[in-house]
């Protein structure tokens, strides 16, 4: 008796553990893939502990730093190129959007899939890695746009700055 209810006990354990849904980490997830979204806080968090990691502050996810991280990376994916200045150079989009910048970089790629590709692509390219480390910066863009009609397939920008008090 004792072992049937044994057995019962862990049947049901393990009907209760199938049906739980195991989520994908979303560093991982496939940008190149129609609907697909980045997670920024994931971005944000990741980016911070390497900040963090190598003596740095961290980054906030800054709104307007998001719409010109989107812009350049739709913007490239439209063009079906990779460029800083498709639209125009980083300092003129700053300016242009009123954005308060008082140190700005800009890291660009593409063909990434995932965010976790993409940050390994930025921490192993020493102008990107100096980008992801550069002193100063407290603020953070990032955007990953899908053209499934296009060479690179996901175009990604990431803007860090440091602003004045609007």
């Amino acid at each position: 008796m004792r072992a049937a209810i044994a057995i019962l006990g862990l049947l049901a354990l393990g009907g209760c553990a199938a049906e739980a849904p195991i989520e994908e980490p979303t560093m991982y997830v496939n940008m190149a893939a129609p609907g697909a979204r980045l997670d920024p806080q994931a971005a944000a968090s990741m980016i911070s502990l390497y900040r963090q990691n190598n003596g740095l502050g961290s980054v906030a996810i800054d709104p307007d730093l998001m719409k010109l991280a989107e812009a350049q990376s739709l913007a490239m994916a439209s063009h079906n190129k990779l460029d800083h200045d498709v639209k125009a150079p980083l300092a003129q989009r700053l300016t242009t959007s009123g954005y308060p910048a008082t140190l700005a970089v800009e890291n660009v790629s593409a063909g990434y899939h995932t965010l976790a590709e993409a940050f390994s692509g930025w921490r192993d390219s020493p102008p990107h890695r100096a980008n992801m480390l550069k002193n100063g910066v407290t603020k953070l863009g990032i955007a990953a746009s899908y053209a499934p009609n296009t060479k690179y397939k996901v175009f990604w920008t990431m803007i860090m700055a440091a602003s004045e008090p609007r």
